[in-house]
């Protein structure tokens, strides 16, 4: 008797157990290879290998643990034919599924035979061929597929249509009128006018208040709002809802189209904004971090104050000073003092004082403040901008053309080799299929190189076409907090020294250094060009 080892596998687990009638799934090709085998009165099966959701396209042989172990079993002489319902359950690699089904019959010593196809021999040029093109033409269709399936896709979400998944807070699902080729009716985005509302209000106070993802949810539960399926709000639903990317009308991709801006709830600037928050919040950025982990307390400056002797961030605490009246009384006074947290904690040699009244130190920072809003210069020239990001669009167009050109030569290279194959399966070629697949293999090398160096130049256009566009919104963001610095509340001045000032140093003798930041910098003509030092009387 054969000992036969079957081979069964789907890309989905949607088909591992569908209908019987179902082409793919594997109920059905256990089924076809056990009639398969009751034909062959000499066959038995005595084992079954199943891959559910393994797709034979994306995933190598030596990353599939069924293809490894069948190797493993040839070897031992477990069984003498490999069966499957259709050779492409083996792969659709075109450039190593062939060679792994010669393997099994040449080196494994196996017979493979698929119920549909019949048995892969390799006795002349002719069979070589054949098992290649076979499997040439199964990647072929996979390709097409999955180019298919990813641009239906990304087209259903760029017409706002809802493809699966999550639904983004702010919106709700309503009938769209269009209908898949099923028949089934497609549903599309539409804003929540009572979640848009609690969405405004996570951004207001993330922004304008700079309070936290933990203290927002607090907020909102105590309020009494609930997440879209009714559950309490948590931090980690507030920084989703913070950084989900239908609010600023793009896909999960980054693209953008019509249908998606009008479903944009966030403008750019405070989505920008948003992102620079979250990441100064993170644990990885500590050393780097000047806007507060907290906003509350009366300290303004919590999170962006440092010693000038010893660099260590400086904290807050209450101390109780002694006062004594005329008359002999002693009376207590609660007095609000920065520390330093190197100094306090012996962690270094500061030679800095340990700590300072805040109020003190605050009202000179709100002076030096006021003092910058009044001499802000007027709006900037916007053509100056538009010619600095022409001149660096014209840069990137030549740089893309330079990189696409070579990605086209080697992709003509590549189409080459693998045409090479056939002929050297055939006896035709003078390179080994050995040969040829370690060429294809540099040629793929290369083209993912060229890939890769496209997407950094156009990442790195992106971000200069990101910088010189913030130009104006900083203006217009730097002219509002001028006009309500006085009259915002604490939690806002923070947010704004924050954002204005890169970092703040406290020297002896209250002596403040102010490092402004560079966005804001320009529209200061009277601001000197390094930093600038303010001692307090």
């Amino acid at each position: 008797m054969k000992r036969v080892y079957t081979l069964y596998r789907v890309s989905t687990k949607k088909q591992v157990n569908l209908s019987e009638n179902h082409e793919n799934d594997i109920p059905m090709q256990r089924g076809a290879c056990h009639e398969f085998v009751k034909c062959r009165q000499d066959w038995e099966i005595v084992k079954e290998f199943e891959e559910k959701g393994v797709s034979g396209f994306k995933v190598s042989a030596k990353d599939r643990d069924a293809i490894l172990d069948l190797q493993e079993a040839a070897l031992k002489k477990e069984f003498d034919v490999l069966l499957v319902f259709m050779f492409d359950r083996i792969g659709r690699i075109d450039d190593e599924t062939p060679f792994i089904v010669e393997w099994f019959v040449k080196t494994g010593g196996v017979e493979v035979w698929s119920v549909k196809e019949g048995e892969q021999r390799f006795e002349t040029h002719v069979d070589k061929l054949t098992n290649y093109i076979r499997f040439w033409q199964a990647s072929g269709e996979s390709e097409k597929t999955s180019i298919r399936i990813k641009t239906r896709i990304g087209q259903l979400k760029l017409d706002g249509l809802y493809t699966g998944g999550p639904m983004p807070y702010g919106y709700r699902t309503v009938p769209s009128g269009v209908r898949n080729r099923k028949g089934k009716e497609l549903k599309r985005f539409e804003i929540d006018l009572e979640q848009f509302v609690i969405f405004r209000m996570i951004v207001e106070k993330t922004i304008n208040n700079g309070s936290g993802c933990y203290v927002i949810a607090h907020y909102l539960n105590d309020q009494g709002y609930r997440t879209a399926n009714g559950s309490r709000f948590t931090s980690m639903a507030v920084r989703r809802i913070l950084s989900s990317s239908l609010p600023r009308g793009l896909t999960n991709e980054g693209e953008t189209s019509e249908p998606l801006q009008k479903l944009k709830i966030i403008s750019e600037e405070e989505a920008a904004q948003i992102d620079e928050i979250l990441r100064q919040r993170t644990v990885v950025d500590e050393e780097k971090r000047r806007i507060a982990m907290k906003t509350k307390g009366q300290a303004m400056l919590s999170g962006n104050l440092f010693c000038a002797h010893c660099g260590g961030r400086m904290i807050t605490s209450h101390h109780k000073d002694h006062y004594f009246r005329k008359d002999g009384s002693e009376y207590l006074k609660d007095v609000l003092k920065y520390r330093c947290y190197h100094k306090t904690n012996k962690l270094c040699e500061c030679d800095g004082q340990t700590s300072y009244i805040a109020e003190k130190v605050d009202e000179a920072v709100r002076q030096v403040m006021r003092q910058v809003f009044m001499n802000m210069s007027g709006a900037p020239e916007e053509d100056k901008y538009k010619e600095i990001l022409k001149k660096q669009q014209a840069a990137h167009a030549a740089g893309k053309r330079k990189i696409t050109l070579e990605m086209d030569k080697n992709r003509r290279q590549l189409e080459v080799l693998q045409q090479e194959i056939g002929k050297s399966l055939l006896g035709d070629s003078l390179y080994s299929p050995e040969d040829l697949k370690e060429a294809i293999s540099v040629i793929k090398a290369r083209i993912a190189d060229g890939e890769e160096r496209l997407e950094k130049l156009n990442n790195e256009m992106n971000q200069k076409k990101e910088m010189t566009e913030a130009v104006l919104p900083a203006y217009r963001r730097f002219k509002s907090w001028a006009e309500e610095f006085d009259s915002a509340p604490m939690e806002q001045k923070k947010m704004i020294s924050c954002q204005l000032f890169e970092r703040i140093e406290l020297g002896q003798d209250y002596t403040i250094t102010f490092h402004m930041n560079i966005t804001y910098q320009q529209f200061c003509p009277d601001w000197p060009s390094g930093d600038h030092i303010f001692k307090v009387a």
